[in-house]
């Protein structure tokens, strides 16, 4: 699985578009045949930034995300939304199939 987090800090002027946009591209991109997960969530110690964590399920999909359209769509719109330059974790991992139990939180 290629497992992506990527930061991305939001002018804040420019958090309308980013939303409007972020909601469109979970959309499209959950809809990919490849795709796992993929997800944005506001971070709490830092305002206005917004963490992506996104699953693939292997390289050949990871491929096929970067070649669609919509990617294209955010990636065209982002440099004038984003305050500074995102950063990104970037992991290859064959051994993980998705999210699995966490051992140490079970409902009471």
């Amino acid at each position: 699985m290629i497992l992506i987090t990527v930061k991305f800090p939001i002018r804040e002027d420019k958090l309308a578009e980013w939303r409007e946009l972020s909601r469109f591209y979970v959309d499209a991109v959950t809809a990919e045949p490849g795709n796992v997960f993929f997800e944005f969530s506001e971070s709490v110690d830092e305002p206005n930034t917004f963490v992506c964590i996104e699953g693939f399920r292997d390289d050949a999909a990871g491929k096929a995300h970067m070649e669609q359209e919509h990617v294209a769509r955010f990636m065209s719109e982002m440099p004038d939304i984003v305050a500074a330059q995102p950063q990104i974790i970037y992991v290859d991992a064959e051994e993980v199939t998705g999210f699995g139990p966490m051992g140490e939180i079970q409902p009471r």
